[in-house]
Protein backbone atom coordinates (compact mmCIF):
# COMPACT_ATOMS: atom_id res chain seq x y z
CA UNK A 1 0.00 0.00 0.00
CA UNK A 2 1.45 3.34 -1.03
CA UNK A 3 1.78 5.83 1.92
CA UNK A 4 0.31 9.12 2.79
CA UNK A 5 1.75 12.67 2.43
CA UNK A 6 4.14 11.53 -0.24
CA UNK A 7 6.73 14.05 -1.72
CA UNK A 8 8.09 15.40 -4.67
CA UNK A 9 11.10 16.56 -5.26
CA UNK A 10 11.18 19.16 -7.48
CA UNK A 11 14.69 20.31 -7.18
CA UNK A 12 17.98 19.52 -5.46
CA UNK A 13 17.43 21.91 -2.74
CA UNK A 14 14.51 19.98 -1.47
CA UNK A 15 16.95 16.98 -1.58
CA UNK A 16 19.62 18.81 0.12
CA UNK A 17 17.65 19.89 3.16
CA UNK A 18 15.59 16.13 3.47
CA UNK A 19 16.34 14.04 6.40
CA UNK A 20 15.54 10.26 7.18
CA UNK A 21 15.11 8.86 11.00
CA UNK A 22 17.33 5.92 11.14
CA UNK A 23 15.20 3.83 14.36
CA UNK A 24 18.55 1.35 14.31
CA UNK A 25 17.64 -0.54 17.54
CA UNK A 26 15.40 1.51 19.28
CA UNK A 27 13.26 -1.06 20.31
CA UNK A 28 15.76 -2.99 22.61
CA UNK A 29 16.56 0.30 24.87
CA UNK A 30 17.27 -2.03 27.73
CA UNK A 31 19.84 -3.65 25.97
CA UNK A 32 21.69 -0.59 23.95
CA UNK A 33 24.37 -0.50 26.50
CA UNK A 34 25.21 -3.62 25.69
CA UNK A 35 24.60 -4.10 22.15
CA UNK A 36 27.15 -0.85 22.13
CA UNK A 37 29.44 -2.60 23.89
CA UNK A 38 29.40 -6.04 22.12
CA UNK A 39 29.41 -3.80 18.78
CA UNK A 40 32.43 -2.04 19.65
CA UNK A 41 35.06 -4.85 20.68
CA UNK A 42 33.59 -6.70 17.37
CA UNK A 43 34.56 -3.88 15.49
CA UNK A 44 37.68 -2.94 16.56
CA UNK A 45 38.75 -6.24 16.34
CA UNK A 46 37.67 -6.74 13.06
CA UNK A 47 39.88 -3.42 11.94
CA UNK A 48 42.91 -4.76 14.24
CA UNK A 49 42.47 -7.79 12.39
CA UNK A 50 41.80 -6.66 8.93
CA UNK A 51 45.09 -3.72 9.35
CA UNK A 52 47.27 -6.52 10.35
CA UNK A 53 46.94 -8.46 6.96
CA UNK A 54 46.83 -5.20 5.37
CA UNK A 55 50.03 -3.99 6.82
CA UNK A 56 51.73 -7.64 6.93
CA UNK A 57 50.89 -8.30 2.73
CA UNK A 58 51.85 -4.45 2.15
CA UNK A 59 55.40 -4.96 4.30
CA UNK A 60 56.28 -8.32 2.56
CA UNK A 61 58.83 -7.37 -0.41
CA UNK A 62 57.67 -10.13 -2.68
CA UNK A 63 53.92 -10.84 -2.73
CA UNK A 64 52.38 -13.43 -5.02
CA UNK A 65 48.82 -12.81 -6.78
CA UNK A 66 46.64 -14.48 -4.08
CA UNK A 67 47.99 -12.33 -1.48
CA UNK A 68 47.82 -9.34 -3.16
CA UNK A 69 44.18 -9.33 -3.72
CA UNK A 70 44.03 -10.56 -0.02
CA UNK A 71 45.58 -6.83 0.90
CA UNK A 72 42.99 -5.31 -1.66
CA UNK A 73 39.99 -7.17 0.32
CA UNK A 74 41.24 -6.60 3.61
CA UNK A 75 41.76 -2.11 2.69
CA UNK A 76 37.93 -3.12 1.50
CA UNK A 77 36.98 -4.82 4.58
CA UNK A 78 38.23 -1.66 6.42
CA UNK A 79 36.17 0.98 4.40
CA UNK A 80 32.84 -1.72 4.44
CA UNK A 81 33.25 -1.73 8.76
CA UNK A 82 33.67 2.40 8.78
CA UNK A 83 31.10 3.16 6.54
CA UNK A 84 28.44 0.88 8.21
CA UNK A 85 29.19 0.29 12.16
CA UNK A 86 30.13 4.22 13.46
CA UNK A 87 26.90 5.38 12.60
CA UNK A 88 25.23 2.11 14.27
CA UNK A 89 27.44 2.45 17.30
CA UNK A 90 26.24 6.06 17.52
CA UNK A 91 22.44 5.41 17.30
CA UNK A 92 23.18 3.43 20.28
CA UNK A 93 24.35 5.49 22.47
CA UNK A 94 21.60 8.33 20.90
CA UNK A 95 18.52 8.42 23.31
CA UNK A 96 16.05 9.81 20.13
CA UNK A 97 16.28 8.07 16.72
CA UNK A 98 19.18 8.69 14.84
CA UNK A 99 19.19 10.84 12.18
CA UNK A 100 21.32 11.16 8.57
CA UNK A 101 20.89 13.69 5.96
CA UNK A 102 19.45 13.29 2.47
CA UNK A 103 23.34 13.38 0.64
CA UNK A 104 24.34 11.03 3.92
CA UNK A 105 22.30 8.52 3.08
CA UNK A 106 22.66 8.13 -0.36
CA UNK A 107 26.31 8.43 -0.01
CA UNK A 108 26.44 5.95 2.73
CA UNK A 109 24.60 3.71 0.53
CA UNK A 110 26.56 4.52 -2.75
CA UNK A 111 29.35 3.11 -0.93
CA UNK A 112 27.86 0.18 1.25
CA UNK A 113 26.94 -0.85 -2.38
CA UNK A 114 30.23 -0.13 -3.78
CA UNK A 115 32.34 -1.88 -1.43
CA UNK A 116 30.35 -4.75 -1.75
CA UNK A 117 30.29 -5.38 -5.31
CA UNK A 118 34.08 -4.55 -5.50
CA UNK A 119 33.86 -7.57 -3.29
CA UNK A 120 32.33 -9.92 -5.29
CA UNK A 121 34.07 -9.18 -8.26
CA UNK A 122 37.41 -9.06 -6.16
CA UNK A 123 36.34 -12.64 -5.19
CA UNK A 124 35.79 -13.48 -8.42
CA UNK A 125 39.71 -12.56 -9.17
CA UNK A 126 40.37 -14.70 -6.32
CA UNK A 127 38.92 -17.95 -7.72
CA UNK A 128 40.06 -16.83 -11.29
CA UNK A 129 43.96 -16.76 -9.69
CA UNK A 130 43.19 -20.57 -8.24
CA UNK A 131 41.73 -21.77 -11.63
CA UNK A 132 45.15 -20.67 -13.34
CA UNK A 133 47.05 -21.84 -9.89
CA UNK A 134 45.62 -25.40 -10.20
CA UNK A 135 44.91 -26.02 -13.95
CA UNK A 136 47.20 -24.02 -15.84
CA UNK A 137 50.69 -24.11 -13.23
CA UNK A 138 53.26 -23.42 -16.16
CA UNK A 139 51.66 -20.33 -17.08
CA UNK A 140 50.69 -19.34 -13.71
CA UNK A 141 53.49 -16.52 -13.48
CA UNK A 142 52.97 -15.93 -17.07
CA UNK A 143 48.99 -15.08 -16.64
CA UNK A 144 48.94 -13.89 -12.95
CA UNK A 145 51.63 -11.00 -14.03
CA UNK A 146 52.01 -7.95 -11.31
CA UNK A 147 50.74 -5.12 -14.02
CA UNK A 148 47.51 -8.26 -14.61
CA UNK A 149 46.49 -8.11 -11.27
CA UNK A 150 46.53 -4.66 -10.84
CA UNK A 151 44.54 -3.82 -14.23
CA UNK A 152 41.82 -6.50 -12.51
CA UNK A 153 41.67 -5.08 -9.59
CA UNK A 154 41.05 -1.38 -10.92
CA UNK A 155 38.11 -2.64 -12.81
CA UNK A 156 36.90 -4.47 -9.87
CA UNK A 157 36.56 -1.12 -7.81
CA UNK A 158 35.39 1.59 -11.14
CA UNK A 159 32.98 -1.63 -12.27
CA UNK A 160 31.30 -2.21 -8.53
CA UNK A 161 31.21 1.93 -8.36
CA UNK A 162 28.96 2.00 -11.00
CA UNK A 163 26.98 -0.18 -10.70
CA UNK A 164 26.32 1.79 -7.58
CA UNK A 165 26.35 4.95 -8.62
CA UNK A 166 23.31 3.97 -11.20
CA UNK A 167 21.19 1.58 -8.34
CA UNK A 168 22.01 5.25 -5.52
CA UNK A 169 20.33 7.59 -8.22
CA UNK A 170 17.40 4.88 -9.39
CA UNK A 171 16.75 4.71 -5.61
CA UNK A 172 16.61 8.30 -4.98
CA UNK A 173 14.90 9.78 -7.21
CA UNK A 174 11.83 8.23 -6.13
CA UNK A 175 9.17 9.88 -4.16
CA UNK A 176 9.16 9.11 -0.55
CA UNK A 177 6.99 9.39 2.82
CA UNK A 178 6.40 12.10 4.55
CA UNK A 179 7.51 10.14 7.82
CA UNK A 180 11.09 9.23 5.91
CA UNK A 181 11.64 6.66 9.00
CA UNK A 182 13.98 4.49 8.34
CA UNK A 183 13.61 0.89 10.13
CA UNK A 184 17.16 -0.28 10.13
CA UNK A 185 20.35 1.17 11.63
CA UNK A 186 21.99 2.17 8.41
CA UNK A 187 20.58 3.16 4.76
CA UNK A 188 20.16 -0.30 3.00
CA UNK A 189 18.61 -0.38 0.20
CA UNK A 190 15.37 -2.55 0.49
CA UNK A 191 15.00 -0.22 3.98
CA UNK A 192 14.97 2.61 1.54
CA UNK A 193 13.06 1.05 -1.07
CA UNK A 194 10.28 0.50 1.15
CA UNK A 195 9.46 4.68 2.02
CA UNK A 196 8.55 4.70 -1.58
CA UNK A 197 5.25 5.71 -2.37
CA UNK A 198 4.87 3.48 -4.95
CA UNK A 199 2.77 0.49 -6.11
CA UNK A 200 4.42 -1.36 -8.75
CA UNK A 201 7.55 -3.15 -8.91
CA UNK A 202 9.13 -0.62 -11.54
CA UNK A 203 11.39 0.52 -8.53
CA UNK A 204 12.80 -2.58 -7.85
CA UNK A 205 14.28 -2.95 -11.47
CA UNK A 206 17.50 -1.20 -10.27
CA UNK A 207 18.13 -3.55 -7.67
CA UNK A 208 17.22 -6.26 -9.88
CA UNK A 209 19.96 -4.95 -12.33
CA UNK A 210 22.43 -4.58 -9.93
CA UNK A 211 21.85 -8.01 -8.17
CA UNK A 212 22.07 -9.61 -11.82
CA UNK A 213 25.30 -7.50 -12.40
CA UNK A 214 26.89 -7.74 -8.48
CA UNK A 215 25.13 -11.21 -7.30
CA UNK A 216 24.58 -13.65 -9.95
CA UNK A 217 27.22 -13.14 -12.71
CA UNK A 218 30.13 -12.85 -10.40
CA UNK A 219 28.68 -16.33 -8.73
CA UNK A 220 28.57 -17.85 -12.37
CA UNK A 221 32.06 -17.18 -13.03
CA UNK A 222 33.34 -18.24 -9.45
CA UNK A 223 31.16 -21.76 -10.28
CA UNK A 224 32.95 -21.82 -13.50
CA UNK A 225 35.92 -21.82 -12.20
CA UNK A 226 35.42 -24.34 -9.63
CA UNK A 227 33.80 -26.44 -11.78
CA UNK A 228 37.10 -26.17 -14.06
CA UNK A 229 39.26 -26.54 -10.53
CA UNK A 230 37.52 -29.86 -9.97
CA UNK A 231 37.57 -31.51 -13.34
CA UNK A 232 41.33 -30.88 -13.45
CA UNK A 233 41.81 -32.65 -9.28
CA UNK A 234 39.69 -35.49 -11.27
CA UNK A 235 42.55 -36.17 -13.34
CA UNK A 236 45.30 -35.62 -10.10
CA UNK A 237 45.83 -39.45 -9.37
CA UNK A 238 47.67 -38.82 -5.82
CA UNK A 239 45.45 -38.03 -2.91
CA UNK A 240 47.73 -35.62 -1.44
CA UNK A 241 47.67 -33.43 -4.45
CA UNK A 242 44.09 -33.54 -4.93
CA UNK A 243 44.24 -32.28 -1.50
CA UNK A 244 46.59 -30.14 -1.07
CA UNK A 245 45.02 -27.94 -4.53
CA UNK A 246 41.72 -28.20 -2.81
CA UNK A 247 43.40 -26.76 0.62
CA UNK A 248 44.11 -23.66 -1.86
CA UNK A 249 40.59 -23.12 -2.22
CA UNK A 250 38.93 -23.52 1.12
CA UNK A 251 39.89 -20.15 2.43
CA UNK A 252 38.33 -18.63 -0.66
CA UNK A 253 35.40 -20.71 -1.15
CA UNK A 254 34.03 -20.26 2.61
CA UNK A 255 34.84 -16.57 2.21
CA UNK A 256 32.35 -16.67 -1.28
CA UNK A 257 29.53 -18.72 0.82
CA UNK A 258 29.70 -16.11 4.05
CA UNK A 259 29.35 -12.94 1.59
CA UNK A 260 26.48 -14.62 -1.25
CA UNK A 261 24.91 -16.34 1.41
CA UNK A 262 23.74 -13.10 3.28
CA UNK A 263 23.31 -10.74 0.00
CA UNK A 264 21.64 -13.22 -1.34
CA UNK A 265 19.08 -13.69 1.62
CA UNK A 266 18.98 -9.69 1.65
CA UNK A 267 18.29 -8.62 -1.57
CA UNK A 268 17.35 -11.28 -4.12
CA UNK A 269 13.99 -11.13 -2.82
CA UNK A 270 10.57 -9.22 -3.67
CA UNK A 271 9.47 -6.49 -1.90
CA UNK A 272 6.20 -7.70 -0.14
CA UNK A 273 8.61 -9.82 1.75
CA UNK A 274 10.34 -7.20 3.41
CA UNK A 275 10.48 -7.37 7.28
CA UNK A 276 12.72 -4.67 9.00
CA UNK A 277 13.75 -7.20 11.97
CA UNK A 278 14.22 -10.09 10.12
CA UNK A 279 16.60 -7.91 7.67
CA UNK A 280 18.35 -5.99 10.99
CA UNK A 281 19.68 -9.18 12.29
CA UNK A 282 20.87 -10.49 8.96
CA UNK A 283 22.66 -7.11 8.28
CA UNK A 284 24.36 -7.36 11.90
CA UNK A 285 25.91 -11.07 10.50
CA UNK A 286 26.60 -9.27 6.84
CA UNK A 287 27.93 -6.10 8.40
CA UNK A 288 29.70 -7.32 11.62
CA UNK A 289 30.60 -11.10 11.81
CA UNK A 290 31.76 -11.63 8.19
CA UNK A 291 34.31 -9.09 8.23
CA UNK A 292 35.48 -10.89 11.48
CA UNK A 293 35.62 -13.93 10.69
CA UNK A 294 37.55 -13.12 7.06
CA UNK A 295 40.79 -12.08 8.68
CA UNK A 296 40.43 -15.40 10.93
CA UNK A 297 39.84 -17.70 7.96
CA UNK A 298 42.96 -16.86 6.25
CA UNK A 299 45.12 -16.51 9.12
CA UNK A 300 44.20 -20.02 9.74
CA UNK A 301 43.85 -21.11 6.46
CA UNK A 302 46.46 -19.70 4.33
CA UNK A 303 50.15 -20.65 5.00
CA UNK A 304 51.56 -17.69 3.27
CA UNK A 305 49.80 -14.98 5.40
CA UNK A 306 50.74 -17.13 8.80
CA UNK A 307 54.36 -17.19 7.52
CA UNK A 308 54.27 -13.37 6.91
CA UNK A 309 52.64 -13.08 10.49
CA UNK A 310 55.41 -14.93 11.89
CA UNK A 311 58.39 -12.72 10.56
CA UNK A 312 56.46 -9.63 11.14
CA UNK A 313 56.49 -10.43 14.85
CA UNK A 314 60.26 -11.72 14.06
CA UNK A 315 60.82 -8.31 13.34
CA UNK A 316 59.07 -6.62 16.34
CA UNK A 317 61.02 -8.71 18.89
CA UNK A 318 63.91 -8.21 17.34
CA UNK A 319 63.17 -4.28 17.39
CA UNK A 320 62.35 -4.26 20.87
CA UNK A 321 65.36 -5.71 21.89
CA UNK A 322 67.94 -3.75 19.66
Amino acid sequence: MPCEGCMERENMSTGATMEFLLLGFSELLCLRVLLFLIFLVVHLVTLAGNMIIFMAVIMEPSRPPMLFFLCQLSAIELCYTLVIVPKALLSLIVVDSSTISFIGCAAQMHLFVALGGAECFLLVAMSYDRYVAICRPLHYMAVMSEGFCLRLAGVCCLGAFAVALGLTVAVFRLPFCQSRRINHFFCDVPAVLHLACTQSYTPELPLLAACVLLLLLPFLLILTSYVCIAAALLHVTSSVGRGKAFSTCVSHLAITLLHYGCATFIYIRPKSSYSPARDKVVSLVYTNITPLLYPLIYSLRNKEIRGILRKMLKRNKIAQLN
